[in-house]
């Protein structure tokens, strides 16, 4: 049996009959103990956060849940309802529209966090290496619809915090702010950060690597797609696409 159990190998999780164990803890001693940012913390990394830490990770968690059925993963979540889909199916339709630009960016920014704090470059040639490399557009910076993000600060605010009780070191933060300063004197306007360059600031922070941001930023958008998806099948509605059915598109064939 021992090509079937080498099929597949972790250090996840070990399991027989009675018995269920996840980074060497039994369940049991994990259930009614650990809060779920601890437990996704243990998941990922191997062991448990401190308690401050873990309040860090919530935070940012918290922060995503949501931003509106403009949002394009929350408006597939509801239109998914609407064509029948169950509410896991709906979130599964949410979580695939998270791609490079829309919910990627904070994986993005810890990349260019990254450049600065772990690779030694400066402001100026991380954030002219990233526009000559990947386009003109930061990551976690500026706003469609909101000149300043309400959640950036607060998220900020709780770094600080963190900074001067001894949980992260700031290093991320000040890199950020850094660029935020950089781009507001090069722009015609104000670029503040966003929900993006905020949570990746605190991912950053707590030592979670780029790919995992973008996770993270899924399982929080999972939450604001349930209870949309949820909403919308009790409102009920039948193939409703992105537009009243009064609206058309703009046709530029002959």
């Amino acid at each position: 049996m021992s090509d079937v159990a080498d099929w597949w190998s972790t250090a996840i999780i070990d399991m027989e009959q009675g018995r269920i164990a996840i980074r060497d803890r039994e369940v049991e001693t994990l259930i009614g103990q650990l809060t779920f940012p601890q437990m996704i913390w243990l998941m990922l990394r191997g062991d448990v956060p401190s308690d401050a830490q873990a309040r860090l990770l919530e935070a940012a968690l918290v922060a995503a849940v949501d931003h509106g059925p403009q949002a394009p993963s929350i408006a597939a979540a509801r239109m998914a309802v609407t064509c029948g889909l169950p509410l896991n199916a709906a979130m599964a339709t949410a979580v695939n529209m998270l791609g490079d630009v829309h919910g990627g960016a904070g994986e993005q920014a810890v990349e260019l966090y990254g450049w600065v704090v772990d690779d030694g470059l400066s402001v100026a040639q991380a954030v002219y290496k990233w526009r000559q490399e990947r386009g003109k557009y930061l990551p976690g910076f500026g706003h469609r619809f909101h000149p300043v993000d309400p959640r950036a600060p607060r998220l900020l605010a709780l770094v600080d915090e963190a900074v001067a009780a001894g949980t992260v070191t700031g290093e991320f933060a000040e890199t950020a702010r850094a660029i935020e300063a950089q781009l507001a004197r090069k722009a015609t306007k104000p670029i503040p950060m966003n929900i993006d360059g905020a949570t990746a600031v605190i991912y950053a922070e707590l030592g979670f690597a780029a790919p995992l941001a973008r996770g993270l930023f899924c399982l929080s958008r999972s939450v604001g797609a349930l209870a949309h998806a949820a909403e919308q099948q009790g409102q009920g509605g039948r193939n409703k696409g992105p537009t009243p059915p009064g609206y058309r598109w703009s046709y530029t064939g002959e």
